[in-house]
């Protein structure tokens, strides 16, 4: 059998319900996906290997309440390095473990950022340490109606 190419297109039928079977639960067992999907374990266990091969299956993951945490408040954090701070800007955001992810992105701001604090009070000491190196501008997420999911795969 030839390995999978890592683009969408290269999905088959089979694929694609390990692939949701999978983002229902990543704990499934090798057995259970072989019943979902009519084969033998080791023919799943092969595929399920193959899709983390070429890169589409990138890891199997643990979703956390951050609020059961103590982390009452999430925040939404642009960040717009100044002139020449860049990279250190990129450096300071990784290194804060409040900052649960981060994009870069185009537009008037460089970083959109994410972060998971107790109280605002905490939100502030987090950001005291851009402020030499950036203007941030702060939204509390309320709720989330939509939540991490995966793009659609094609039918």
């Amino acid at each position: 059998m030839k390995p999978l190419k890592s683009k969408l297109s290269t999905l088959d039928d089979i694929d694609k319900k390990l692939v949701d079977a999978l983002a229902e639960n990543a704990r499934s067992s090798m057995r259970d996906l072989a019943a979902l999907v009519g084969m033998s374990a080791p023919s799943v266990t092969e595929r399920v290997r193959r899709l983390e091969d070429v890169g589409i299956i990138r890891a199997f993951t643990l979703d956390l309440d951050a609020q059961a945490l103590g982390y009452a408040l999430q925040a939404i954090v642009r960040v717009k390095p100044l002139p020449g701070q860049l990279k250190r800007v990129e450096r300071l955001i990784q290194a804060i473990p409040e900052c649960i992810e981060c994009d870069k992105v185009t537009g008037e701001d460089c970083f959109i950022a994410r972060f998971c604090v107790p109280e605002i009070a905490s939100l502030d000491g987090l950001l005291e340490g851009l402020e030499e190196r950036a203007e941030t501008n702060t939204a509390i997420v309320k709720t989330s109606p939509v939540p991490r999911r995966l793009p659609p795969l094609a039918r």
